[in-house]
């Protein structure tokens, strides 16, 4: 398991520590990850951008005879998946999805265009690469009478991240709202926007509905487990307290896009409600979430039944009979070294 120091790297690893037949290896570039105190074997690897990345977790996979790569990375998923020919002959199964599919799911425009290109519903956006771009798309898509929020086509978490309200006032943003607060007024964004070279964006139309994200395991482009679990609470958008809810709807429209895509292993779909009561795509994560663990509360180990299916290991429809209506709360714990 790579990203050992993942703010999810924990909750992941205990439930791969569940299964007493497997012994698992955690790596990260940072020597000081949290992973080196949670467990036994701890390896430092480099960056996923250094020339020696994959040659590096070749070795290692081979030192310590490892069969199954679970990374936790983003950056690691296409490095990883461009040479996955090696891995086999290394004797070792990947858990990423091919090299396509990841250039689309981790690209949001892209994302957005092939998902509205194969016929399925996603929200009304458009794709801009300048200031003009940009106040032409949030006109377009109803602002002000709608609220529009945008994000870089290429990012990280919530970097970037913005809603494009006329509610809000500055005095508002300053003295009602939280500093962490997603809200901007259109004219601070297009002064902000105007300071610099941008990066692509996509502008979409607000969706005000509830937000789910939904946990998923796929194999080769099949949809096997697909949870959604109703986001009560985030904070700099990682979830703290939620609720498994059997959507059907959403549980339909996450299948179709594991299928569209082939998708595989685990991976996490952001899903919200729309203004018409639509469940339509945020963003797509191609890999482990850090709140995947929650599920364990729930009756489902969702890393390690990805773990037994590349391995060919018989799973039995109890270890995915999820108990709906599940609530729970995370919270911080110390490791002390």
């Amino acid at each position: 398991m790579t990203g050992g120091g993942a703010p999810g790297a924990a909750g992941i690893l205990e439930c791969l520590q569940k299964n007493n037949l497997f012994k698992v290896t955690v790596a990260d570039a940072n020597p000081g990850a949290v992973g080196r105190y949670l467990t036994n074997d701890f390896e430092v690897i480099p960056l996923a951008t250094h020339p020696s990345f994959i040659d590096a977790i070749l070795t290692l996979c081979r030192k310590k005879n490892i069969h199954v790569l679970m990374p936790l990375v983003t950056k690691e998923l296409i490095p990883l998946s461009l040479h996955t020919k090696e891995f086999e002959l290394a004797g070792v199964k990947l858990l990423v999805s091919p090299v396509a599919s990841l250039e689309i799911a981790n690209n949001k425009s892209r994302l957005y265009e092939f998902l509205q290109w194969r016929g399925m519903p996603v929200p009304d956006f458009r794709v801009v690469e300048t200031v003009e771009q940009f106040k032409l798309a949030v006109e377009e898509l109803g602002y002000p009478e709608k609220q529009v929020c945008f994000k870089p086509s290429v990012s990280n978490g919530s970097r970037g991240f913005r809603i494009v309200s006329s509610q809000f006032n500055a005095l508002d943003l300053l003295f009602n709202q939280k500093p962490t607060s997603t809200y901007i007024a259109l004219s601070d964004a297009v002064q902000t926007l105007s300071s610099g070279a941008i990066p692509e964006l996509l502008v979409s139309e607000y969706l005000p509905g509830e937000e789910y994200s939904v946990d998923c395991l796929a194999n080769h482009g099949e949809p096997v487990v697909i949870i959604p679990r109703l986001r009560s609470k985030m904070i700099n958008g990682i979830s703290i307290e939620g609720e498994f809810v059997k959507e059907d709807a959403i549980i339909h429209y996450c299948g179709q896009i594991i299928k569209e895509l082939k998708l595989h292993g685990n991976i996490g779909i952001q899903v919200k409600r729309s203004a018409a009561g639509q469940f339509l795509i945020l963003e797509i994560n191609p890999r482990v979430q850090g709140t995947i663990s929650a599920a364990l509360g729930a009756g489902v180990n969702l890393p390690e039944l990805a773990i037994k299916q590349e391995l060919g290991l018989t799973i039995s429809p109890l270890e995915s009979n999820i108990q709906w209506g599940t609530k729970f709360s995370r919270y911080w714990k110390e490791v002390f070294y």
